[in-house]
């Protein structure tokens, strides 16, 4: 074989000379190998082949390119355009995907944080609940009273229609009549509506007597009587259960308050033994003594040697006490002006925070100033309304006929039970500010039903004594009228 391709170049050679294009065929034939590579790099490799045809493959692919050179060249530029593009491509998908994943890593980092600041969230609310968990709870051992009222004005208004036959109204005469005149009437018009009943009923009832009108009269009148007593009766105690429900409900606050307060003042002392006091940051800090300032001054020294932070009080301590007090006196003097200079500072301290106390006691005593002139614009006012009210009272009376009653004539003194009520009453307004008149009245009548028979003979003779002056009072005023009488 290789003297068989020895023999094929030989021929070839002298087929080239004769032509003419010995270099020219040279160069196109490095050309059309230098394309077959550029043309083969992308390809997949061929498969293994004798060396034979491989001469004859490259001469073959040598005189192809010889005939049609722009025709390849079109190939060549088209193959390098594809080329070109994907590797464009490739470099704008590379770029695109480095922009994905920084976005990627700052989400990533974004839900990092937002995680760790839910975890601080998370351990501050437990640390808060394990604080709640360790205060007291207010938890009031007092029973509260059965009688306060719990219902609405809505379940009042129902309760009120369910009422028995002894409390609902009476009939009036007309109504009775008409029950007994019914079935008559009915029997005579049966055919008659309940318009047309009534209205035959009101004809009838006009025509009637007097006579025969007064006993249906009568009986509405007992009704009525009946009703209005038991009314009455049903009144009164829905007025003192109000008057119950209001002082029960004054002594229950009165109890939580006292209960209250006992577990404040509890809590408070349990925070200050378990809280430490806080220092002032402007009072000066206590002087070093001699020793201390020895210390001081020898520990620089010991620690440059390497010594331990227990060595170095041995040794100090060891050396100042066999020291002489010639070599204490430095120390000493030293420490005796940090002392006097700590007394100045702390004078200057106290003459502070006197000053501070005095502005703070200024500063209340106008605050409470203040808070009374504002009490006493609004007793004022609360003195002219009542005073208008009285005013108002009095022209009133005035205007029903009091105008013609006689000045002079004695006026009759009060009860028993009202010169104690009179008493009271000024008691309790001192004792309880702002309670209603009605709780006051109510207040004093209980009291008064409670006292002993010996102490209320205190104000049955008080009575007893203004009535006796009374009663000379309206002797003499009787004899003058009478005298007054003659005279005219």
């Amino acid at each position: 074989m290789a003297a068989a391709t020895a023999q094929m170049l030989v021929a070839a050679e002298p087929a080239i000379s004769k032509k003419g294009r010995s270099r020219k065929a040279l160069k196109q034939k490095n050309s059309s190998s230098n394309d077959s590579s550029i043309n083969i790099v992308p390809a997949a490799a061929p498969p293994p082949e004798s060396s034979v045809g491989k001469e004859n493959g490259m001469s073959f692919s040598q005189k192809k390119t010889r005939k049609g050179d722009p025709k390849a060249k079109q190939k060549q530029s088209s193959e390098e355009s594809c080329f070109e593009r994907e590797l464009r491509e490739m470099q704008e998908n590379l770029e695109k995907l480095k922009i994905e994943k920084e976005q990627t890593e700052e989400m990533l980092k974004a839900r990092e944080e937002s995680l760790k600041q839910k975890d601080q969230e998370q351990e501050k609310l437990k640390m808060e609940i394990k604080k709640l968990q360790k205060i007291k709870e207010f938890k009031p051992t007092m029973a509260f009273p059965i009688g306060i009222s719990l219902k609405g004005e809505d379940q009042e208004k129902k309760d009120k229609k369910k009422v028995g036959p002894a409390k609902k109204k009476p009939s009036p005469p007309y109504v009775l009549w008409c029950k007994d005149q019914w079935n008559e009437v009915k029997k005579a018009n049966p055919d008659a509506d309940f318009k047309t009943m009534s209205n035959l009923l009101g004809t009838q009832w006009k025509t009637i007597t007097e006579e025969e009108k007064r006993p249906y009269e009568e009986t509405y009148q007992a009704e009525k009587e009946i009703y209005l007593k038991i009314m009455g009766n049903e009144k009164r105690q829905h007025e003192a259960m109000k008057l119950l429900e209001e002082e029960q409900k004054q002594k229950a606050a009165m109890e939580l308050l006292e209960q209250y307060l006992e577990f404040k003042q509890e809590t408070e002392e349990e925070n200050k033994k378990k809280s430490k006091k806080e220092r002032d940051p402007l009072k000066p800090k206590k002087p070093l003594s001699a020793y201390f300032i020895f210390s001081n001054a020898r520990r620089e020294a010991l620690l440059k040697e390497n010594k331990n932070v227990l060595d170095v009080a041995r040794i100090t301590g060891e050396e100042w006490k066999n020291m002489k007090e010639k070599q204490k006196a430095p120390y000493e003097l030293m420490a005796m002006k940090n002392k006097e200079q700590y007394m100045q500072e702390m004078e200057s301290y106290k003459q502070k925070k006197d000053e501070e106390s005095e502005n703070l006691r200024k500063q209340e005593d106008e605050l409470m100033k203040l808070q009374k002139q504002e009490a006493m614009q609004l007793l004022k006012k609360k003195e002219k309304t009542e005073n208008l009210i009285k005013k108002s009272k009095a022209k009133c009376q005035k205007e029903k006929g009091e105008k013609n009653a006689d000045p002079n004539k004695p006026r009759k003194p009060a009860s028993s039970f009202l010169l104690f009520r009179n008493e009271a009453m000024k008691k309790l307004a001192e004792e309880r500010p702002g309670i209603n008149k009605s709780t006051l009245i109510a207040l004093i009548s209980v009291k008064w039903k409670d006292m002993n028979e010996d102490e209320k003979q205190i104000w049955n003779h008080k009575a007893g004594q203004a009535m006796e002056v009374y009663k000379k009072e309206m002797v003499e005023y009787n004899k003058k009228l009478e005298a007054e009488a003659q005279t005219n």
